[in-house]
């Protein structure tokens, strides 16, 4: 049991980190201003638990096949992790077509959030990062611990957007976000390496 609690806690917290500033969590903001909050977390929700959970899959079959070379998948894990913390630096913006895609939705508020986010979603960071998770810890802590972590990030976009009307202080997000991930990512790797015990 400590091991999925342990996977949910990390899980939680590399997501939760990973979506600050990230494109779906601009469209949170941006559906809040024409739907109900209630809905736009339903339809986010529901969009991240299956693409997560389809992630796990994938990280968890990935972490099987290769179960002899769990050195390997640490080093790799740690590379992309690095690979995430510059990605972040990047940063990740909506386009003025996702933006108005959002505010004209017509369908019925959870369908229209839903597929919205699950197309976000497909090859996003978040999608790769618990793809990552998922190859070296349970997948059922990884699966609800990831989809809690974005639901939680979008649900502060929401109330940031919606209650205070300002944006979050990106540059400091992003900086952070970016220094998490790279910590992550050298830990991992020392741990590959065997520097770590």
């Amino acid at each position: 049991m400590s091991e999925i609690l342990y996977a949910f806690a990390l899980s939680t917290g590399v997501i939760f980190v990973a979506e600050l500033g990230d494109k779906s969590q601009l469209m949170a903001m941006t559906f809040a201003t024409r739907y109900r909050a209630r809905d736009v977390l339903i339809g986010i929700t529901v969009a991240t638990a299956v693409v997560h959970l389809a992630s796990v899959g994938i990280g968890y079959a990935m972490g099987t096949a290769f179960e002899d070379y769990q050195g390997a998948i640490s080093v790799v894990a740690g590379v992309a992790f690095l690979a995430f913390a510059a990605w972040t630096l990047r940063g990740d913006e909506l386009t003025e077509a996702e933006a108005s895609k959002a505010r004209n939705a017509t369908k019925a508020a959870i369908v229209a959030v839903g597929t919205a986010f699950f197309l976000a979603e497909l090859g996003d960071k978040t999608m790769l990062a618990t793809i990552v998770l998922a190859t070296r810890e349970d997948w059922v802590g990884v699966w609800i611990g990831s989809t809690l972590g974005m639901v939680a990030a979008d649900a502060l976009a929401i109330v940031v957007g919606a209650v205070l009307g300002r944006h979050l202080p990106e540059k400091v997000i992003k900086i952070g976000a970016a220094v998490l991930f790279a910590i992550f990512g050298v830990l991992l790797i020392l741990e590959g390496a065997g520097v770590l015990g």
